[in-house]
């Protein structure tokens, strides 16, 4: 299957919390959208590898995915290495995406700055034909996407553009809920964490609504790019009345 937009996130709710708007937004547009998440994300404090995967499923129905994979390198420990940006450069021939959207350059939670380096590498090197990859027994060719973005995660980072995501908000929040053990989550047993107080969850919902002020819309993501982007028409831009 061909993709035209991938998100390839350190960990299973990455995209959810950064990214879903838009991929729910290009999926409204005709586009068909997945993720491949790096990692099952077994470290984290709440919950296990199985319930994120069963969340994962989830949220994928909620946005409506045409496909999600996991890389299956390990959480935490990932590196940007030969061996690691192979396993990449597979999961990118094989799906041939337009367009990559992937971790912020530098954030709170290692892996994140960590996943960005690894996918903008493995992103170029997908595209040298001398690189030789196999898919079930299959030798892939060489594909290269034209723009890789990274989201903004924790730490607020400029963007280079932000994407109106008004229309979808409301599915972006459910697709968030769909991971139970991570988010809003209080009074259950389990330690409490950064992510799971009802506090961390609005922060989400308040930075969405801090990108769509800068172009006066509700509820906007950002994104920062490495690559000049082009318009070919005025039209491109979302004009605020002054």
């Amino acid at each position: 299957m061909k993709l035209d937009i991938l998100a390839i996130c350190a960990h299973p709710d990455d995209a959810e919390l950064s990214c879903s708007g838009t991929l729910m937004m290009e999926k409204l547009q005709g586009k068909k959208i997945g993720i491949a998440d790096i990692t099952e994300g077994e470290l984290g404090t709440r919950g296990t590898h199985k319930t994120r995967q069963q969340e994962a499923e989830a949220a994928s129905l909620i946005m409506d995915l045409d496909v999600r994979v996991n890389i299956g390198l390990p959480d935490g420990f990932f590196e940007n290495t030969k061996a690691f940006q192979l396993e990449v450069v597979k999961a990118i021939r094989r799906f041939r995406p337009g367009i990559i959207l992937t971790n912020a350059p530098a954030d709170r939670h290692p892996d994140h700055g960590r996943g960005a380096n690894l996918v903008r590498d493995a992103a170029f090197l997908s595209g040298l034909r001398k690189i030789e990859t196999e898919w079930e027994g299959i030798p892939q060719e060489a594909w290269r996407p034209s723009q890789v973005y990274h989201f903004i995660q924790d730490r607020f980072l400029q963007p280079s553009f932000v994407y109106n995501i008004s229309p979808v908000m409301e599915r972006k929040v459910e697709a968030i809920r769909a991971f139970k053990t991570q988010f809003n989550t209080p009074l259950d047993d389990e330690p409490q964490t950064y992510i799971s107080s009802p506090a961390f969850l609005e922060s989400i919902i308040e930075r969405a609504k801090m990108l769509g002020k800068m172009i006066g819309v509700p509820y906007a993501e950002g994104f920062i790019t490495e690559k000049m982007p082009g318009i070919n028409s005025f039209d491109a831009f979302v004009h605020i009345v002054t």
